[in-house]
């Protein structure tokens, strides 16, 4: 049965709030299926390549769309790396380590792109009320 980490869910929470603001919703609705279960993590480095691809082609005058494909593509290059896979079977090897300190940063950034005033808004679980002061 598929589970879902601390890290997953808040990638799921951050892309549930920007689909919403986005016209071409494919590789992000992928995505969104994709986090809630572990099975498929491995299998974003394909959605990554696709993803990619879509940045690549798009002009560098549609800055929403570039900072929409750049979140897309951290969050798959963090899903696939928390896997756990091992590169084999025509799997590729893991993305850069650093990968999911970037998915905040680039969400932060994709936010204030589309004009939202309060980029925290995207982040409802750094609101959350479960943590408790030490």
């Amino acid at each position: 049965m598929p589970h879902i980490d601390p890290t997953a869910q808040a990638i799921q929470q951050m892309v549930k709030f920007f689909l919403p603001h986005c016209v071409e919703q494919s590789t992000l609705r992928e995505l969104d299926s994709m986090v809630s279960d572990d099975e498929r993590w491995r299998h974003t480095h394909a959605l990554f390549g696709r993803i990619r691809a879509k940045l690549l082609c798009t002009s560098a005058e549609d800055q929403r769309l570039r900072h929409q494909y750049s979140f897309e593509e951290i969050c798959a290059k963090t899903l696939f790396n928390m896997s756990g896979h091992i590169p084999r079977d025509g799997f590729p090897y893991p993305f850069d380590e650093d990968s999911p300190f970037w998915v905040v940063p680039i969400a932060i950034q994709f936010a204030r792109a589309l004009g939202v005033s309060d980029p925290l808004e995207a982040f409802p679980f750094l609101r959350s009320t479960d943590v408790q002061p030490q």
